[in-house]
């Protein structure tokens, strides 16, 4: 039985919610954090300091932990590409849980399980094709780095681990993510639509993802890859009209060139104009039952409590 998580990643955006629910279902929590947190007091959560770039864990992190959940990386989307940036964003993933697994093989412990954050971004643009997880990677940058991370993850097998990766669509939150990327220019009557806006878009909501992650780390069955994403993927354009009709705004629609957002963000363009049609079938099949299934569910409880423009 799971009663103690080691978390990596647990003061992001989906580890702090997923932290307080674990906490909330009665686990017990070993953070790694690369500073002491705030605002996250609490009898069942210990933090333990790391520094990835430098080689250094807390060794104690392991204590009585029964699972990991693997969160950590760089945000993606937080500073241009450079080559210096790139390496980052692959090694935070990397690095980190080949940290973790050497600390394993070196203390005694009662880790059995591992389920790991990976992305949609593996399968890069693929038009209208529906990708399921048998689907070949893509070879950009995005799926070069989904395919390192989670073969990474995969060498705990050796350990004797349970691993399941989860690979992420567009998480959706009002607070968080792309999501307030997307509605501030609305909001003051602009929808600024990269390419044509016929790229699809795999989204989940942000309650559903930390369900997901709940559901694969107490359904011993569930091993391997997973889209989590909901069963309802749309078109990037159809998402911003359906945002624009939640705040009951009326902007005025403009679609900016590709060659236009490649000389302004470079190579991370990839994000914006990617088309990943996804699907969810294997997850809903493993009995996960999405709370937010359809784009108008999930935008009518993102914005049950817009703030108004001011």
């Amino acid at each position: 039985m799971i009663k103690t998580i080691l978390v990596t990643g647990g003061t992001g955006f989906v580890g702090k919610g997923l932290v307080k629910l674990l906490l909330k279902k009665g686990y017990h929590i070993n953070l790694l954090v690369r500073h002491e947190p705030e605002g996250m007091e609490n009898p069942n959560l210990r933090t333990f300091i790391w520094d990835v770039y430098k080689g250094e864990i807390d060794q104690d992190c392991i204590g009585n932990a029964d699972a990991i959940i693997h969160l950590a990386g760089e945000e993606i989307a937080a500073k241009r590409w450079t080559d210096e940036r790139k390496i980052q964003i692959v090694e935070s993933r990397t690095k980190s849980i080949r940290m973790i697994y050497d600390l394993l093989r070196k203390t005694k412990n009662q880790i059995n399980h591992i389920v790991s954050a990976s992305a949609v971004g593996y399968y890069g643009d693929r038009g209208n094709e529906l990708l399921t997880e048998e689907s070949l990677p893509s070879k950009d940058f995005l799926a070069e780095t989904c395919i390192a991370w989670e073969e990474a993850v995969d060498e705990g097998h050796k350990l004797g681990l349970r691993i399941v990766k989860l690979r992420s669509g567009i998480v959706l939150d009002k607070n968080g993510g792309v999501l307030p990327q997307i509605d501030k220019p609305i909001r003051f009557g602009l929808g600024i639509i990269p390419g044509s806006g016929d790229q699809w878009v795999s989204w989940i909501h942000y309650q559903d993802t930390l369900n997901a992650y709940l559901f694969a780390l107490e359904n011993e069955s569930l091993k391997g890859v997973y889209n989590m994403v909901a069963p309802g993927a749309v078109t990037l354009e159809e998402m911003m009209r359906r945002v624009a009709i939640a705040l009951d705004k009326s902007p005025l629609f403009v679609h900016t060139p590709k060659f236009v957002l490649k000389v302004a963000i470079g190579e991370m363009s990839l994000m914006a104009l990617e088309s990943t049609k996804v699907s969810a079938n294997k997850l809903s099949e493993s009995g996960f039952n999405f709370k937010y299934a359809l784009l108008d569910e999930a935008m009518a409880d993102i914005y049950k409590k817009a703030v108004p423009n001011q």
